[in-house]
């Protein structure tokens, strides 16, 4: 048992990529020692923005022995009828090097065959680790390889060194052109001279001595330490995004958090353009106060131990006060006009050739949004039914004008942040400025939700807009190409309705926003089936999501119902209806009444005449289905479908006599009819809450 220690050394790495690096790395070499049936006690890949390594402790020094079993050809074919060896067995034994007397007998369900078993003595794992390690840098995620100078070797970036020993001893080996040796480099600035590697177990320290912390996760969380002290120092709290973390974390080798501060003019511009610009252009931890307001101050982290470090704060607070000032000469650049005027510049953008400008749409979705809102108020939604609608036109009038703004034109992601601040500054009423921010959420899975009624309504006008108007001009999602984001405004409609728990009958929005296109699109049927297709596929990617089976999905999915909110109530009631002791008969029974049904040569009756009913189990089911019927229509009209179904679960016995005891298709066709008017309204009575038929138990 040993030590391997695998260092490749490079030019910096692209520290957006490091971490992935990192994982598909360890990821491949465990499955190929795996796969060599090669042992080790632990293993550890490290990743610094000049080096990938690998530390494995305890590794076996060879793979164990194996035996192979070679098959040759079937023993009445190896042998004649005086059991004499034939030329087929001479030949297979030849190829093996053996002779023949050393064959056995291997007996197989398709008969009996000459064989061998081989002993395979295994590998020295010295003498696989080179192709190990190469195979899983050849198979690393990488977009786009480049070679350096002369050299045919591919990799991310040019590579300068390679370390590979076990214990003490450099193996001979050569990966990505390069000759293993025992020698590192630390730091660039710190430590420039080669290092010698005395053992492959001092690989971490004599690196750290060397200004290197070489373990990315020990890296981030001194990183994640110092920003915390920091912070605190001023009472204030960072805004550490793991992604930015993650990119700091790859571009130092040793991580010094300092903290510097910007003049307090600047926090009068928007703080999400000051924050956007200190994270994304300079990759500081921007800080705010408990209530997420905006401080005067940043930490960044430098990747040396500067003699003065007041010189390293002064440098970056230099290069940061030119992008806060642009920040803010955009931000008083914009106030020059109200957003009003601003959105008159909307005639000039294009939306979509065909679709027209986003002028143009910014009308539809006042049209569409003010009738969200009078829906609101005519069903007395608890919560949103005092909208103002003319309000709700406004805001959608004024929702996109922000893109003409030369903040949004720098800074693309403040979209609806910017036009909430410059409608403030207009003197717009909240509930206006607020829904021009909220008309974006939820941005991505998970997101929350807008949370004022004019919000909620301009956020599912302008994702039904963009369905309608992309699918009527026959651009649906095809495949992983789905470039405006259609599967996540579906996804956005169907969670605002349902956890905002709004009635709405979502086909009547989206007939209204087709009509809006007034003829643009290619065919106004076809779209407006075709978005309810695609909006109803959107069911199953959320429910499973929530650990909910897909055959619950496909039994309320069967019955097409169109509030989202009611397909909600009907799942839950499907889902807890699954774990019954009565549901998996009732399942099957269900298939097979709609079966039965299907197959009726004539149209089956609604009614059924009890005095034609003959034979005691369909007396008895009928019955159960009057009194279940009676039970039923009052937790309809309330949408009560968990209580429902669990009414529906006393028809067990009576649906299980009937079809033990009754022939349904009696040559009496009187009796014919009526049972099969029995079996319809059992099943009509079923679909009230789903069908579940299509249940899998």
């Amino acid at each position: 048992m040993s030590t391997i220690l695998f260092e490749l050394g490079s030019e910096e790495l692209p520290p957006k990529s490091l971490k992935p690096l990192r994982d598909s790395l360890q990821a491949s070499v465990e499955t190929q020692l795996q796969d060599a049936n090669i042992s080790y006690d632990h293993l550890k890949v490290m990743a610094a923005p000049r080096r990938l390594s690998l530390l494995i402790e305890g590794i076996s020094d060879k793979q164990p022995d194996r035996v192979e079993q070679k098959r040759g050809p079937a023993v009445k074919a190896a042998y004649d009828a005086e059991g004499k060896p034939t030329r087929a067995a001479e030949g297979f034994a030849k190829g093996l090097g053996i002779d023949v007397s050393e064959l056995m007998t291997i007996e197989t369900d398709k008969g009996d065959y000459i064989g061998y078993e081989l002993t395979v003595q295994g590998q020295k794992t010295t003498e696989l680790l080179p192709t190990i390690f190469q195979n899983a840098l050849d198979n690393l995620p990488i977009a786009k390889r480049m070679r350096s100078g002369a050299s045919r070797e591919e990799f991310v970036r040019p590579v300068k060194w390679l370390v590979l020993m076990q214990d003490d001893q450099v193996i001979e080996a050569s990966i990505q052109g390069l000759q293993a040796g025992n020698q590192t480099l630390g730091h660039r600035y710190h430590s420039p001279q080669p290092i010698v590697i005395a053992h492959a177990k001092d690989y971490e320290s004599i690196l750290e001595a060397n200004k290197v912390i070489v373990d990315f996760d020990r890296r981030q969380q001194l990183i994640v330490e110092g920003v915390k002290k920091l912070s605190a120092e001023v009472n204030a709290e960072a805004i550490v995004p793991q992604d930015l973390l993650d990119e700091v974390t790859a571009l130092v080798d040793l991580p010094v958090a300092l903290r510097a501060s910007f003049e307090e003019r600047f926090l009068q511009v928007p703080q999400e353009a000051l924050i956007s610009t200190m994270q994304a252009d300079q990759k500081y931890f921007c800080l705010t106060d408990k209530d997420g307001k905006l401080q005067p101050y940043f930490i960044f982290i430098s990747n040396i131990e500067s003699k003065d470090p007041s010189q390293v704060v002064s440098g970056n607070e230099k290069v940061v006060r030119p992008r806060l000032a642009d920040a803010e000469f955009f931000f008083l650049q914009d106030q020059k006009q109200p957003l009003i005027e601003m959105s008159e510049n909307l005639k000039n953008l294009v939306f979509q050739d065909k679709l027209g400008t986003i002028w143009e749409k910014s009308e539809r979705i006042a049209k569409l949004a003010a009738i969200i809102a009078t829906t609101f108020k005519e069903q007395n939604i608890e919560g949103y039914s005092d909208i103002d609608v003319e309000q709700t036109k406004r805001a959608a009038l004024l929702s996109k004008a922000d893109l003409t703004s030369t903040l949004v034109g720098e800074f693309p992601e403040l979209q609806g942040i910017a036009g909430t601040y410059y409608a403030r500054l207009n003197g717009e009423p909240e509930t206006i400025a607020a829904a021009i921010e909220e008309q974006y959420l939820p941005k991505f899975s998970g997101d929350v939700l807008p949370q004022t009624p004019i919000g909620i309504s301009l956020a599912l006008a302008d994702r039904l807009d963009t369905l309608v108007g992309i699918f009527g001009i026959d651009q649906a999602p095809t495949g992983s190409k789905d470039p405006f984001s259609l599967r996540r405004s579906a996804i956005g409609v169907l969670r605002i309705l349902i956890e905002k728990k709004l009635p709405i009958n979502l086909k009547e929005l989206i007939e209204q926003a087709v009509e809006n296109y007034q003829g643009k699109l290619a065919d106004d049927q076809k779209t407006l089936t075709q978005v309810m297709a695609f909006i109803n596929s959107r069911y199953r990617a959320m429910y499973t999501e929530q650990g909910i089976s897909v055959d619950s999905i496909q039994a309320v999915l069967a019955i097409n119902p169109n509030q989202p909110l009611d397909f909600d109530q009907r799942l839950q009631a499907v889902n807890e209806f699954h774990n019954l002791p009565q549901a998996a008969t009732l399942a099957e029974i269900n298939k097979r009444v709609a079966n039965i049904l299907a197959k009726s040569e004539s149209e089956v009756g609604q009614s059924v005449d009890e005095s034609v009913l003959a034979e005691e189990a369909e007396k008895t089911l009928y019955q159960a289905l009057t009194v279940a019927k009676t039970e039923v229509a009052p937790l309809q009209a309330e949408a009560q479908y968990n209580q429902i179904l669990q009414s529906l679960a006393t028809l067990e016995a009576p649906l299980t006599g009937f079809f033990d005891n009754v022939m349904v298709n009696s040559e009496d066709e009187a009796l014919k009819a009526n049972r099969l008017a029995l079996l319809k309204q059992v099943r009509e009575l079923f679909l009230t809450v789903a069908d579940v038929g299509e249940l899998q138990i």
